[in-house]
């Protein structure tokens, strides 16, 4: 009996443990979805990815892309953690329509295995500061002292922009060399701008695979053989790997609603309108909490993105001279002059170098400026009012009331008022009877005086 229950716990044991170990034995493929500009929150997902992808011991990273480009420093940051990738990374540039244009040529450039999806598309790489221009002709003239500052302005310009130019097609040819791409048509996504179809890629050698699903993909790669950075030579097993999709979370995705110009503005300007506020409302609390939060989200999201911060304090100064319309009589001039403030402040807080979709244009500026004024100045204008208008509750209210006299005990005088006795004092002499008008208040007493009604021969003078 003990030798049968022996093989039959034995045999129990198996059935747990190998099904166990053979799932875990499985491939592990990690696939992660970026989608839109290439931004800090784009990059800092892809490099988290990555690392937890190494970490979890994945097989296979696949990064499906579809951006129209984005900035040149996520870029690089993104293909520095490439490079040094302890795992195979493939960019799929997915789904169909999709582009891997400007900064994701850079980055699908620099992965391990190029693919795409019929329909998409790759290229338009030149840097978004270059801007062609026609090739200079010998002046008629010899050109005066405010010519010659113009032709060296525009000289030193066009030396700025052949610098980014070099830069960005060295860079691009350095990583086509290192992954046996096309290097030609590299130099011409950024020299020329070029961009070509998926089965162009394909032909001209730019890209490995092209695969209408991401199933399709896994079974074109199986058996394919990569090297790594370090020299190891890995064979894909991707068959029947288990595939783990990773979407951004819930940080990535505040990352990404942040890091966009056109929102850090907004949260920093409800930021000064929630100051404003409790400064016109001392103690409501609420306005002035959320100012600072809705603030300090807004400078975070201006230290992601590559800005002027002489931008950034202009369009403050703007803010605080419209708020300063309110207080001082200026007569429009301070309003007027924070408007263009905050318009100039917001075209020079982004550089030159970024993509035009991370730039503040004119109409979002003048329109919010125009928002801010109307919300600062007609607020503020109405709080002011309040402050000076008559009071509607409280002993303040009693001011201009009539009463009448109702009694006189030794120095104190008593007088009805809206029914209510209350001690007055006078600097006239009163008596019993007197109709009476209040003039101030003072703590619990009202400072009062005849009217044209009082009546009788004064007595003596009663005062407090």
């Amino acid at each position: 009996m003990s030798k049968f229950f022996k093989l039959w716990l034995s045999w129990l044991l198996l059935a747990f443990v190998l099904p166990a170990y053979g799932q875990s034995a499985s491939a592990k493929v990690r696939v992660l979805e970026v989608q839109g500009a290439i931004s800090p929150a784009s990059a800092d997902f892809i490099i988290t990815g990555i690392e937890e992808a190494e970490a979890a011991g994945a097989h296979l990273l696949v990064i499906e892309l579809d951006t129209p480009g984005g900035l040149d420093s996520s870029m690089r940051a993104i293909i520095q953690r490439m490079l040094a990738a302890e795992l195979p990374v493939v960019v799929y540039v997915s789904p169909g329509g999709a582009r891997a244009a400007s900064a994701g040529t850079f980055i699908l450039y620099a992965s391990h295995i190029a693919a795409m999806t019929p329909a998409s598309n790759i290229g338009a790489a030149s840097p978004v500061a270059v801007g062609g221009g026609m090739p200079g002709r010998k002046p008629l003239r010899e050109p005066n002292s405010e010519e010659r500052r113009e032709i060296e302005a525009r000289s030193a310009q066009d030396t700025m922009e052949a610098k980014a130019l070099n830069d960005a097609e060295a860079y691009i040819r350095s990583l086509a060399e290192l992954r046996s791409r096309d290097p030609d048509f590299a130099e011409a996504a950024v020299r020329e701008a070029r961009s070509i179809s998926a089965s162009e890629a394909l032909k001209a050698g730019v890209v490995e695979v092209i695969a209408p699903t991401l199933n399709n993909l896994l079974s074109q790669l199986d058996g394919r053989e990569v090297t790594l950075n370090h020299g190891q030579t890995i064979t894909l097993d991707t068959q029947t790997a288990e595939i783990e999709r990773v979407a951004p979370d819930w940080r990535h995705s505040l990352l990404a609603f942040l890091a966009n110009p056109q929102m850090a503005v907004i949260l920093l300007m409800l930021g000064i309108y929630g100051l404003f506020f409790e400064m016109m409302s001392p103690g409501a609390a609420l306005p002035g909490v959320a100012g600072i939060i809705c603030l300090l989200l807004g400078l975070y999201g201006l230290n992601m993105l590559p800005v002027n911060w002489a931008g950034v304090g202009l369009l403050c100064l703007g803010l605080l001279l419209m708020i300063g319309e309110v207080f001082l009589p200026s007569f429009g001039a301070l309003g007027v002059g924070g408007l263009l403030a905050f318009v100039l402040g917001g075209l020079f807080m982004t550089s030159p170098d970024v993509p035009s979709y991370y730039e503040l244009s004119i109409p979002f500026l003048v329109s919010v400026g125009l928002a801010s004024a109307v919300i600062i100045i007609g607020a503020g204008t109405i709080a002011i009012r309040s402050r000076r208008a008559k009071s509607v509750s409280g002993v303040q209210t009693l001011v201009g009331e009539k009463g009448r006299v109702v009694g006189l005990e030794g120095n104190l005088i008593y007088a009805e008022i809206r029914g209510e006795n209350w001690r007055v004092i006078s600097n006239s002499s009163l008596k019993i009877g007197d109709e009476v008008v209040v003039t101030d208040v003072q703590e619990l007493k009202l400072r009062v005086k005849p009217t044209d009604k009082a009546n009788g021969t004064p007595p003596p003078l009663v005062s407090a």
